[in-house]
Formats: structure tokens, sequence, C-alpha cells
């Protein structure tokens, strides 16, 4: 008996299988190999086919099938992990009308701001606790008064996890936690979004019907499971956002607890039961995967754009790609806690949101010719971006998450023991390390959708810490001193 996870990101759609009784992933696969594109025709637009999504699905799940020859009857139940805030637009017969415009797409800004301001900041925060921003519903504005030819035929609009589902099952349906992440959610209602429905002139029957993040959510039809290599009649029971969905793949459910991804860019996921809400809208909230009215749960989600892209951009352009990521690490080594001085904002991945939407680019500040080496730059910027990571933590802190366990898969800057020990230190968090990601959490999200966990802890059995790293006391001061001189040095740029 097995469950199949699906993580539908912007460069790939990946499958996963796990084991329903030992929890093991058993065979993943993702395609297309290499990225997925990103149509970009005009700057600043991001845009994906959501056929190509449902291609590399197939790709994806066949591949895992062949690779085990588990028979299709076995696999009792699909989750579905999805990249946030994108949009799809279909008519009544289910014809896709344009390509989606995804997370990254920023065209949709001044329609967020403009009803930000119109309707009230604080009205505005205290029922979606969050600016409308470039999330979904400012994209369906958009769409709304650039393509009225196209918005007039719309029935549905759908996230992209969303439009996956539906091509598995004909039902088009959504969560209420995916669409609190397309600002369409009023946390005092709870329910849709009314006065912005009614600001944007959306008809409330452009909503799919909501179904509950772990609930069967519809089954897999004959044509469907042919494409896929699985059974007709499996039932989907689980869908959720990918933050939300990397923070279930690492078991964070409750208060205190903090998921984090550093990849291209740094994600820091922490869970609240206050439903919170940030005055700069610096950070977003959103509906956890294991909200209930009875025991409220609410995401607190913090981005910075330049994490991992500066460690890459050092070894692609300055180092020309002469040694490792590995051997990056070991040089930093050579330089003392925090790089004698030499200091690194990592924003240089376009505007952060943390930052008020200020766009400073990176930079290193008290470069000293004749005593820093490449040893210190490298230091400097992994330190840099924990930095970074740290100044959003202690916003989130502020709107009610606390910080205990930091949980994050073994991937990426995490690689690296100089980022771990650097957060570490900083933040006074254990950091557990996991071999885990997004489609394995899927899966383990489809059994307790599908009810054959009863519960988490039975859930992520299969769940294995890989590392742990403890704060060290002996180098904390010296750690947050050079987080100081780096604050001060954000406050003068920002300034």
């Amino acid at each position: 008996m097995y469950f199949l996870g699906f993580d539908l990101g912007s460069s790939s759609v990946k499958a996963c299988l796990v084991d329903a009784d030992s929890g093991k992933a058993v065979a993943s696969a993702f395609f297309p190999q290499p990225e997925m594109v990103i149509e970009s025709p005009q700057p600043g637009f991001a845009e994906q086919q959501p056929e190509n999504w449902w291609k590399n699905a197939c790709l994806a799940s066949k591949a895992v099938m062949q690779e085990t020859n588990i028979q299709p009857e076995e696999v009792k139940a699909i989750g579905i992990s999805y990249q946030m805030h994108g949009l799809v637009v279909v008519d009544k017969a289910f014809n896709v009308l344009r390509p989606s415009i995804i997370w990254c797409d920023s065209r949709a800004v001044p329609y967020g701001n403009r009803a930000f301001d119109k309707l009230g900041h604080d009205r505005t925060l205290h029922h979606l606790l969050n600016s409308p921003g470039n999330f979904t519903a400012a994209k369906l504005a958009w769409v709304k008064e650039n393509e009225p030819a196209v918005y007039a035929q719309v029935d549905k609009f759908m996230l992209p996890g969303d439009y996956l589902a539906a091509r598995m099952t004909g039902d088009i349906v959504t969560t209420a936690s995916g669409l609190s992440e397309g600002a369409f959610w009023d946390f005092q209602a709870n329910e849709p979004a009314q006065f912005l429905l009614d600001y944007f002139g959306f008809d409330t029957s452009l909503i799919p019907s909501i179904k509950p993040t772990f609930a069967p959510q519809g089954e897999l039809m004959a044509s469907a499971a042919a494409e896929l290599g699985l059974a007709a009649g499996t039932p989907v029971t689980y869908r959720a956002g990918d933050q939300p969905n990397n923070a279930l793949s690492l078991n964070v459910l409750e208060p205190g607890q903090i998921a984090a991804t550093a990849g291209t860019s740094g994600v820091v996921y922490g869970v609240s039961d206050q439903a919170s809400y940030d005055p700069k809208s610096r950070v977003n909230t959103f509906l956890h995967v294991s909200h209930t009215a009875e025991a409220p749960r609410y995401g607190v989600l913090l981005c910075v754009n330049g994490t991992g892209i500066l460690n890459s951009w050092l070894r692609n352009q300055m180092l020309q790609r002469s040694i490792s990521y590995a051997d990056m690490n070991v040089l930093a080594h050579e330089a003392p806690i925090g790089a004698d001085g030499l200091l690194c904002l990592p924003f240089g991945n376009g505007a952060e949101r943390m930052l008020e939407n200020a766009d400073l680019g990176a930079s290193f500040h008290g470069l000293n010719l004749t005593r820093h080496g490449l040893p210190h730059m490298i230091r400097a910027a992994q330190e840099g971006i924990v930095f970074a990571l740290y100044y959003g933590i202690q916003i989130m802190e502020s709107v009610g998450v606390g910080l205990q366990t930091i949980r994050a898969g073994e991937a990426n800057m995490f690689l690296s023991p100089l980022f771990r020990d650097t957060m570490a230190n900083l933040t006074g968090a254990t950091i557990e390390l996991y071999n885990t990601d997004g489609a394995q959490g899927a899966a383990r999200g489809a059994g307790l959708g599908l009810g054959y966990y009863k519960n988490a802890q039975e859930a992520f059995a299969g769940l294995h810490v890989t590392k742990t790293i403890e704060p060290d006391m002996r180098a904390q001061e010296a750690y947050r001193d050079a987080y100081g001189r780096w604050l001060e040095v954000l406050e003068t740029e920002v300034k």
C-alpha cells in the first residue's frame, strides 16, 4: 500500500511514492530535465503553460511506477503540493484561457497596492492579514482590466495545484488555505473576502468549491489515470501550497516550530496560534495546513530573494566554477567569525518585501585590500545571508511566532556547516535537518487525508533527523556582535 505525492514547482514536477506502513520513500522522479520554461513576454512578466505541468506530472508518475513495478491499484491516495500565488483561468468547458501568471510575475503589484490604499490599510490587514500585493487576487484583477475578452469567458479561477487536481479528477475545487495564499480569505469572517471581491468586481461564482485540506477531493478519471499510469478511482486527498507543504514535510505543525529553505531564495515559515499580521506587510500570514476552528494554526512566511543565488554568483562569476561549493565552505572557515569586519548585504535578486520592497542590490562593506581575501568574502556572504534571514525572523517574532526549533531539508545552503552554525548561534535555536522534500510531504499528507494515518505522529514515523546542530554558547557573542555591525549597515542603506 502506497501514497503518491506530487510537487509542482516552477522548474519541474516531482513525484514520490511513500510506503504507507513504513513511511519511507521508495522512489521519486522529476520532469523535465532541464527546467520547465518560464515565458516572459514583457519585462516583469512570468508565465507557464499549465499543459506542461500536466505532461510532466504524467512523466514523473509513470517513472516512479515503472521503477518500482508497483501495481496501480496499490496506490491508495494522491497528494499535491504546488507553487503558490499563481493564477489559472478556465471557461465552462475547462479550456485554459491564457498561460498561468505564476508567483514571480510582478505585473499585478499596482493593482494590489491600489486596493490596499482604497480599502484602507487597517481594514485590509485586519481582515486579510496581508496587503493584496502581488497575490492571485491582484493577478485576476490585471486580467480583468487588460484582457477583458479573456475575463468575459472565465468560469473559474484556480491556483496551480487546483488545476493539476482538476486534470486528474474533473472536479474544480480549492481549499481555504489556498484561498488565503491568494489574498481571497477573510480571516475575521472565516469565508472568502466579499469586500475584496466587491472592490475588484469579481463574482463569487468564480471561486471553486472549497474542500478541507486533508479530505477526499475527487477521484481519478479513467482518462487521467491512463496518462498517469495509475488506477481509475484513486482519490486525491490532500493539497497545499509549497511552503505550507514544506512545513508539513518537516512535521512543522505547532507553534514554536519553524521550517526553513535556503535555495536560490530563502524562506522561513513559522507556525502561530494567533491571527496576527505585520503592520508593514513585510511578512505574510496564511491559514496553515493544520488549521482548524478548534485549534487555529497560522503560517507566517518570510522570503529573502537573495539567498543561495549570492553563493552561486561568487562561485560562477568570481571563481569561474574553479572549485566546488564544498571547497568554498572549507575556504570560508579560514576566516574568523564576522569575517574580520567584512560585511555583506545579500539583497541582489530584486526588491525585498521584507525591506518594504526596497531593491538595495548586493554589496560588500568594509573591504580592506591588505587584510581580506577570498575566505573572508565567502564567509561574509554566508553570514550575510543568515543575518538577512534572522532580521526577518525578528519581524516574525514581533507578530507572535515563537522560535525553539528550526527544521530544514539537508540541501542547498544547509549543506554548509558554516551556514548552519551561524544560524544556530545567532538565533539560539536547535537546527534539525531531515532527508525529505515536498513530494514526500504531499504523499504523507495524502495518507492523512485518506484517514489511514490517524495523526501526525503516525504519518511521520518514517521521517528521521539526519543532523542536529546546537548553538555554541562560546560563539554566540561573536556572531551577535557581527550581526549588530551588519544591522547598522543595513539601516544606513535603507534610509
